[in-house]
């Protein structure tokens, strides 16, 4: 047998409607407590429907009915009727963003112990709290002592705070500016191996022995004099002037498309020593 769907005649529905709008309009006369629980339980079913449309996620359901429900009740103590305006209108957007607010503060990218989030929760709360009991930030020293926990755990739980989020590499610096370096930037070294790769490419393209590319190194990579160099080799500063002006010539030659070089004269090739 075939269940039947339950349905509502419309003059029913506009007599809810109408009551709902009598009592909305007496809570914000009055803000009596006891309109406002009544005006929960029958908007109720509006809250449960914003927060079906994100079940099957990582929080449960329970808990997003909790939040719409907070959102809810914000809508109700917010709500203006003399602004003529249906409630729905006004309550939809303010339980989403209650809702959205919770997926921000509560829902990690990045995965912790479910003990270090209980404590990141409850340090930020009693941040909050201390900080409207004393004016100031408070101290983690008084954050600690106002949970009956050790100041590294509410160092620890701080830094998991800050650290729970993930950020593109491409995001700006500066989340105002979006003109700022690139987060990437702040992270990046000099990769100085590309130097030695080209170095090495160079060489093998100028054909260079074996010596010439060593004496090369010495004088560039070293910065070693040629006297230096040429003790270190066991030879004569004027040999190593010597080498070092033909391993030059070829490389000259190699940059300009292997077009053949005049034989320049020597002060223009030699290394000063």
């Amino acid at each position: 047998m075939s269940r039947t769907e339950p349905t509502h005649d419309p003059g029913d529905l506009r007599s809810m409607k109408a009551a709902e709008a009598a009592l909305l309009r007496r809570y914000a006369d009055s803000r009596d407590p006891a309109i406002k629980e009544e005006l929960t339980e029958r908007l109720m079913p509006l809250a449960r429907s914003m927060a079906m449309r994100y079940r099957g996620g990582s929080e449960p359901l329970e808990d997003l009915i909790q939040v719409a429900g907070l959102g809810l009740v914000k809508a109700i103590e917010g709500f203006e009727p003399d602004r003529e305006r249906p409630f729905a209108a006004y309550a939809v957007p303010t339980i989403l963003g209650e809702l959205r607010r919770h997926f921000r503060d509560h829902v990690w990218s990045v995965h912790l112990p479910r003990s270090l989030q209980e404590r990141t929760s409850d340090v930020r709360d009693a941040i909050e709290t201390l900080s409207d009991r004393m004016g100031r930030s408070p101290t983690v020293r008084e954050v600690a002592e106002h949970l009956e926990i050790t100041q590294e755990e509410a160092l620890e739980a701080l830094q998991a705070g800050d650290a729970r989020r993930t950020v593109s590499l491409d995001a700006p610096r500066q989340a105002d500016d979006t003109e700022s370096m690139p987060m990437i930037e702040t992270v990046a070294a000099a990769e100085t191996g590309y130097e030695a790769v080209e170095s090495q490419l160079a060489a093998q393209n100028a054909g260079l022995d074996e010596r010439e590319y060593l004496v090369l190194r010495l004088r560039f990579g070293h910065d070693l004099t040629q006297a230096e160099i040429g003790r270190r080799l066991g030879v004569s500063q004027m040999q190593i002037s010597r080498v070092m002006r033909k391993a030059l010539r070829k490389l000259l030659e190699a940059v300009q498309d292997d077009e053949p070089v005049r034989d320049e004269p020597e002060r223009e090739l030699a290394i000063a020593a």
